[in-house]
């Protein structure tokens, strides 16, 4: 059994990534996604690989998501926007692979294996 603060140690080795608001602009869809590194590990580079899924289910196309430089405890806001695409023709987001996830110039394994995903959306948000 876990006490209280190795559960909480356990927690904070987490990559969270929210998306935090969906809103239509420009004949397309603004993502904005908040990230926290919360590995214990600084991060030089980090992208995700994110598939969209239309409304009816189907999958729609592949986004390369870039989050950047990310030291320890950091938490950035990043938006993205999805041309001709209207956020009610959306119903999920997957986080598909990890496109690059780096630390000191070599390859990591933390940005998939300790990333947790989160919506505030209507928009599905999952790996």
């Amino acid at each position: 059994m876990l006490s209280a603060a190795q559960g909480a140690a356990a927690q904070e080795k987490a990559f969270s990534l929210e998306l935090n608001t969906a809103r239509d602009v420009n004949n397309g869809c603004r993502l904005v996604y908040v990230a926290h590194n919360g590995t214990g590990i600084a991060l030089d580079s980090t992208s995700y690989e994110v598939a969209v899924f239309d409304s009816d289910g189907g999958f729609s196309q592949l986004l390369i998501l870039e989050f950047g430089k990310l030291p320890v405890g950091k938490t950035k806001v990043v938006q993205f926007d999805l041309p001709n695409q209207p956020c009610g023709k959306i119903s999920r987001l997957l986080v598909n692979d990890v496109a690059d996830c780096k630390s000191g110039g070599q390859p990591v394994d933390v940005c998939m294996g300790a990333l947790k995903t989160s919506t505030r959306t209507k928009v599905g948000f999952d790996l």
